[in-house]
């Protein structure tokens, strides 16, 4: 099984390995699944990876990010690059993806060289260790009605574990916040790179959910939830392939839209990056 689940973490790096195919112009592959549409995270991911190979210094502290269209996950993604600026100290890059023509995925990702200065952070919530929490595999074998039936029953290349309840099990009252353990499935190379761009492709994966929690389980059939933006912001190294503490919460929802903030602390309690996104959350009425 372990092996299984390196192989399913392989992949994901490996569709993080753009191809370059013109100066600034990058093709992005799709993986083997039967999707209705591309997984933002995947989008974001590409994205980020598409500005980092035009950048030869500095590390990436910030994206802001729009899903403009529900991408097509039959057709490679093109990444056009516009290097915007570089600074002695930042540079930064838009980075527009585009299929049939359209462009359905829009970032900006600025990069920092390492400078001292001053330092806080918030304190990590205490929480159990991720050991003593069941996998998502270890839940659906002792309910398989714990997530939805289209839901791949395989092994997967993140490991989540919920210290809340799941958020398909939804309760009337139950406040909009979320905690889980992350970590990629496997063994990473030491690329700092692949590192930030695990992590943008995992922190768009239960953020969404965190908006319906009082509302509403957001996996029901007639429920219609998708990414409107992404931001992130990168504070300290870490590694992907190490526990992460995703603690979430959502501040507002209304008109259909739900803000959800994320931060996301090392093992050690470490503030590694924090998350802002607003998304679409409907019932299909119409």
């Amino acid at each position: 099984m372990m092996g299984a689940m390196q192989e399913a973490l392989d992949a994901v790096l490996a569709l993080l390995d753009l191809e370059p195919i013109e100066v600034n112009i990058f093709r992005g592959t799709q993986p083997a699944e039967d999707r209705q549409r591309v997984f933002g995270g995947q989008v974001a991911g590409q994205a980020l990876v598409a500005a980092a190979r035009t950048v030869d210094e500095g590390a990436v502290h910030s994206l802001h990010s729009y899903f403009l269209r529900p991408g097509d996950p039959s057709v490679p993604i093109l990444y056009e690059v516009d290097r915007i600026r570089d600074g002695r100290s930042f540079t930064t890059r838009r980075v527009v993806a585009i299929q049939h023509g359209r462009a359905i995925f829009n970032l900006q990702a600025s990069f920092h060289v390492v400078e001292d200065g001053f330092e806080h952070q918030a304190e990590m919530p205490e929480v159990p260790d991720p050991e003593t929490l069941p996998s998502r595999s270890e839940i659906r074998a002792a309910d398989p009605d714990a997530f939805p039936a289209h839901w791949p029953d395989r092994p997967q290349p993140i490991d989540i574990r919920y210290v809340s309840d799941l958020p398909y099990r939804y309760a009337p009252g139950r406040p909009p916040a979320q905690l889980v353990w992350m970590r990629a499935n496997g063994t990473m190379p030491d690329d700092p790179l692949q590192h930030t761009c695990v992590l943008a492709y995992l922190s768009d994966m239960t953020l969404l959910d965190t908006c319906a929690l009082p509302h509403v389980s957001p996996y029901r059939d007639d429920v219609m939830g998708a990414s409107l933006d992404h931001l992130m912001w990168f504070h300290r190294p870490f590694r992907a392939d190490e526990w992460m503490l995703y603690a979430m919460d959502s501040p507002s929802a209304q008109g259909a839209r739900g803000f959800n903030r994320g931060q996301v602390f090392s093992r050690e309690g470490t503030l590694i990056a924090s998350v802002a996104q607003e998304g679409l959350m409907r019932m299909k009425t119409r």
